[in-house]
């Protein structure tokens, strides 16, 4: 398989695990249809569309409409299940899938334009957690990115794990695989053993 069907294939399944949460979230906050589906949409597409937009490229979903269909098919998924529980551990496991797959794409992607290492981890981080931080605002719930679960930290790791990798010139899948994994492990530590970055206290 070459690799930029691989990115696809990640790609793909990275919108639909966001989507996936983004669904359940809004579903938990009582939304109707419109709003679960707006809310999955933002979650897994508003990343990508920021990267690019800072890129001065089109959206990712412009370029790939097969995007929509991982987010509709999440969007039905919660519809027909009434899954309206909050969310759990295996979608926070799934999350944190989308998360490492996004931070790694978002980074390659810069880095595939010639950015500077530091704009490619800019990038890299904008790309994972920017459609997370506004699924929370819009569905009125405290940002997950601002208070726990280091989701920041976790795509700062791995876009920068990635991008010193690739310094390397060594097989593109190595950072890929190698970064993603610094953002599940990362996340997942700091799931287990509530780890936070520190806060300002009187």
């Amino acid at each position: 398989m070459q690799w930029s069907s691989l990115v696809n294939i990640c790609d793909l399944i990275a919108t639909f695990a966001f989507a996936t949460v983004g669904s359940r979230v809004a579903a938990a906050k009582g939304m109707d249809y419109g709003g679960i589906i707006l809310i999955a949409s933002i979650s897994s597409l508003a990343g990508g569309t920021f990267r690019n937009l800072f890129l001065v490229h089109e959206p990712a979903w412009v370029l790939n409409p097969w995007l929509f269909a991982s987010v509709l098919l999440a969007v039905l998924i919660t519809i027909v299940r009434k899954s309206s529980e909050p969310v759990g551990r295996f979608l926070l496991a799934l999350d944190t899938f989308g998360l490492a797959v996004a931070t790694v794409s978002s980074t390659n992607y810069a880095l595939g334009f010639h950015t500077t290492a530091v704009v490619a981890v800019i990038l890299g981080v904008t790309g994972a957690v920017t459609g997370g931080l506004l699924r929370d605002v819009l569905s009125q719930t405290e940002p997950v990115l601002l208070h726990r679960e280091t989701i920041g930290t976790s795509a700062l790791a791995g876009a920068v794990a990635y991008v010193a990798l690739n310094e390397f010139h060594v097989s593109k899948a190595i950072p890929a695989i190698l970064g993603g994994l610094v953002v599940v492990v990362v996340r997942e530590l700091s799931i287990k053993y509530e780890w936070n970055l520190p806060r300002v206290t009187r």
